[in-house]
């Protein structure tokens, strides 16, 4: 059974869709799935435009999506779990309380994930070998401001602003899957 990484966002329109197109690109050939959800969101809508035409590729047809709301099992079946904002983080937990040493915000994954050591030797388990060695850089780093984990959400603005959104995203990703890369 291959590994699960969920996103979360707010509504699943913006954020997490597009970390979830964005981290299928990243990590495509390696024994993980991706997946999405919102704390507030409605099932079924279609993902903002602006996010479609981010990471819509030669590959990608986002047209597909539907949103999902969050649910305490898609946590309990989530390796990993990568928030959008610490609000969300915390609602996580809250829903599924044994998820809390999996959860993060994207952007505090990321900056653990680039401070970790690469595992030791191939591992069975890539994305559990990642999740461990990002844990332990925890206890390197200085802390960040409270506002350098939350990825600033798009909604209502320009193309330009759900692009650097995604470049937020996929700069926060890369170190993940080089960790992957390096456990498997």
């Amino acid at each position: 059974m291959a590994d699960r990484v969920l996103f979360v966002c707010h509504a699943n329109l913006c954020r997490s869709p597009m970390a979830e197109f964005l981290a299928r690109r990243l990590l495509a050939g390696r024994p993980v799935t991706v997946g999405s959800a919102g704390t507030d969101a409605i099932d079924g809508l279609g993902m903002h435009p602006y996010a479609m035409e981010v990471v819509t590729d030669g590959d990608t047809d986002p047209a597909a999506f539907r949103t999902r709301a969050l649910r305490p099992e898609y946590l309990a079946d989530a390796t990993l779990v990568l928030t959008a904002t610490r609000r969300q983080r915390s609602v996580c937990t809250a829903l599924a309380p044994a998820a809390l040493h999996r959860t993060f915000t994207v952007r505090q994954f990321g900056r653990l994930a680039a401070a970790a050591e690469p595992p030791a030797g191939p591992a069975d388990d890539s994305l559990g070998a990642a999740i461990a060695a990002a844990a332990l850089a925890r206890g390197r780093l200085q802390p960040a401001a409270p506002d350098a984990d939350d990825l600033q959400d798009p909604i209502g603005g320009t193309a330009a602003d759900f692009r650097r959104c995604a470049e937020e995203i996929e700069r926060s990703l890369r170190p993940l899957a080089a960790l992957i890369g390096a456990a498997g």
